[in-house]
């Protein structure tokens, strides 16, 4: 081993007592590679030794834990399958072990190793005897847990053991733990009631009981949690004390302007979130707002309502969508409220041919242009605002936190920013990945939307589904979707596909109607041409994949099919149920299954008893956690490695108010005592968070 390296904590995994090359290999595929990393593998579980017994002491029917050394085993066929009998000397009798259908058990026996059973013993004389007990193999020198309550369970990669790993950790936790940093002054540790570093990580691998497990969780949990919020207090300081924006005001005047363009009333939520919009507006200091509403709730209005306040005070407003659908649909529905308005509305999109987008980007570049509307072509290369004031995004977690940089770094001044969201964001979820955003929540729905009814069925119903859908397009001269999660057949999901799902239905139950397909696939005029046929009648049933998910608008449209249900999201269900029942009459949904796990049948049973997003978004979040349901890699957040937004909601609580307080007394971490704290945020959260130099 060279002597160049100076920090212990940054020896490589082999260099360590009971590692050697081939463990470090096998270490290094699961990223642990420096003897830091070793440590911080925190356990993902534990073993429950509460109740250790010795053999006098068991007890029928209670789950208990006894240690013993292998004394043999054998294998017989019964009724129920082959049986494996293992026989555990336990000093003063045997332990008989029973698995059924389980022979694959046996590959890790050997006579004398020492195991730890855990189950709920039963008396059969002469032994006592566990109906397939948890087994635990024991090092050679693990003979006794030592005073540790709980042994801990780790993420493991072929070739390790969890016998291996405890010994590792036992062999470096005493020499190693000692090296690590304490980021936290001693006077924010006894105030928060935070465990040292030292005593922290050895608690957290090998607790001495269930009070200092937790004790231990919750310093790493808080930490993790707390960088992070330093982070976005200190981007939300920077964004009000670094950036300015020309304050945009509105006026009475203005105001009944806007409104007569409105033919319907304003809902509450809608007056209050354009309340605090309006608020924020009128500052010099750049608007920053998440507004966040159900489906169908009216976020567009309130949008539009800002844009036309800007374009009345003579700025000019981006609209921006992820979607070309999306932007085309936002484009239309601008365009028929402006309709004989001098509001001059322009589009930006990706495929434009080069002189009509030439002549788009010289009124911008004039000001000729008010209101820009498109998708992220909005972002690609420098846009000559002449006088931008407001940029409002659409489905802001489907972008990433670094465009509004990008768009911002366009402008001679920096704009109003407010971005929306359809999907509803557990409070947890959004004061972590959009935490230096001020937050507008829309609550309820116009006046007039139906609810819609919804039904999970199964492929043995589809005939009669398919009956009431061709009734009610005959009779009622609705129209429907289908959606289908591929476009094409894959060897590898069990799914129907667009195009088989379109022969079978011209051919079949639907023969005679007029069928549409909606692909992402597709030219945009094809998508054009199509969603104009579908909006005016000309198709009657839309096949679709996922790109109806938001924002679609056709208010005739009151029927959805959705197949192979369970490959979907819960919010991604409720995003594509919010197509329909956006008229005047009720909408009906049936969602089919063919092959649903536990987790997508929970999504399911959730999906069909409530229509509330909020409720729906807390239970896909509990589901399927905040990295796979908000994309926090997208966002450009690291993964977290022990916190939980679902189980640690509150400490997230704590922890924002935390690093607020710490920001508000100590601008830019600037205190000597905070310069470990500053250096770790800025290490972890610098990049992403575009922080720049702090202090």
């Amino acid at each position: 081993m060279s002597s160049e390296v100076i920090d212990p904590l940054l020896m490589p995994v082999q260099f360590l007592r009971g590692v050697g090359s081939l463990r470090g290999e096998r270490l290094n595929r699961i990223g642990i590679r420096r003897a830091f990393d070793l440590l911080f593998n925190f356990p993902r579980d534990y073993l429950d030794l509460t109740d250790r017994r010795e053999f006098k002491q068991l007890e029928s029917d209670k789950i208990q834990t006894i240690i013993g050394s292998i004394e043999s085993w054998e294998t017989r066929s019964t009724r129920r399958g082959q049986m494996l009998a293992l026989f555990v000397d336990c000093g003063d009798g045997f332990v008989k072990s029973l698995w059924f259908k389980m022979s694959f058990i046996m590959r890790d026996f050997a006579r004398s190793r020492r195991v730890m059973l855990t189950g709920k013993p039963k008396f059969d004389h002469p032994f006592w005897v566990m109906m397939h007990p948890q087994i635990t193999y024991l090092a050679d020198d693990e003979d006794d847990t030592g005073t540790n309550q709980f042994l801990p369970i780790y993420p493991l990669t072929e070739g390790i053991k969890q016998h291996h790993m405890r010994k590792i950790m036992r062999e470096m936790l005493p020499e190693y733990s000692s090296k690590l940093e304490e980021v936290f002054p001693q006077e924010f540790l006894t105030q928060h009631q935070l465990m040292p570093i030292t005593e922290a990580v050895n608690a957290i691998h090998f607790p001495a009981d269930k009070n200092e497990m937790v004790n231990a969780k919750r310093r790493f949990v808080y930490q993790e949690l707390f960088i992070l919020q330093l982070g976005l207090a200190i981007r939300r300081l920077q964004h009000r004390t670094r950036l300015q924006a020309v304050p945009i005001n509105s006026s009475r005047t203005i105001d009944v302007r806007i409104r007569q363009r409105f033919p319907f009333k304003l809902t509450d939520s809608q007056e209050q979130a354009i309340s605090e919009i309006l608020g924020d507006m009128s500052k010099a200091v750049p608007m920053n707002r998440l507004l966040q509403g159900d489906v169908g709730s009216g976020k567009t209005v309130v949008a539009i309502y800002a844009m036309l306040v800007a374009a009345a005070n003579g700025y000019q407003a981006v609209f921006m969508a992820p979607t070309e659908i999306l932007a085309r649909q936002h484009l239309h529905t601008i365009n028929r409220l402006l309709e004989s308005s001098r509001v001059n509305v322009v589009p930006l999109f990706g495929g434009q041919r080069p002189t009509e987008r030439a002549n788009i980007l010289q009124e911008i570049a004039s000001g000729a242009a008010d209101i820009i509307v498109g998708t992220q072509a909005i972002v690609a290369g420098e846009i000559p605002f002449q006088k931008l004031g407001l940029v409002v995004i659409d489905e802001q977690h489907k972008f990433g936190v670094m465009q509004r940089a990008v768009l911002k770094s366009n402008a001679k001044f920096d704009p109003h920013y407010l971005v929306m969201t359809a999907t509803p964001i557990p409070r947890s979820v959004a004061m972590t990945v959009f935490g230096d955003l001020d937050v507008s929540v829309m609550r309820g729905l116009p006046p007039g939307r139906q609810k819609v009814v919804t039904h999970i069925a199964n492929p043995e119903d589809r005939t009669k589904w398919w009956e009431f859908v061709a009734n009610k397009i005959r009779e009622n001269r609705w129209q429907a979707y289908i959606v289908v999660p591929l476009v094409e057949e894959s060897e590898n999901f069990d799914a129907q596909s667009l195009h088989e799902v379109y022969e079978q239905l011209s051919n079949g139950a639907f023969a005679g109607f007029k069928i549409g397909i909606l692909h992402g696939r597709m030219s945009t005029d094809e998508k054009e041409r199509t969603m104009f046929d579908f909006k005016t009648g000309e198709i009657e049933i839309l096949i679709a994949t996922t790109v109806i998910e938001v924002g679609v608008d056709v208010p005739n449209a009151n029927l959805m099919t959705i197949e192979s249900a369970e490959r979907f999201g819960l919010s991604q269900l409720h995003q594509l149920r919010g197509r329909i029942g956006r008229g005047k009459k009720a909408g009906y949904c049936t969602a089919f299954t063919s092959t649903p796990n536990e987790d997508s049948q929970k999504r399911l049973e959730a999906f069909a008893a409530t229509s509330d997003g909020f409720k729906l978004a807390e239970e896909d979040l509990k589901i399927r956690g905040a990295g796979d349901l908000f994309g926090t890699q997208q966002h450009g957040i690291p993964p977290f490695k022990i916190a939980d937004l679902v189980r640690d909601s509150l400490i997230v609580d704590e922890a924002r108010k935390d690093a607020i307080d710490l920001v508000n007394s100590d601008l830019g971490l600037a205190n000597t005592e905070h310069a470990k704290l500053r250096r770790q945020m800025l290490k972890r959260y610098g990049t992403v968070l575009n922080l720049g130099d702090v202090g």
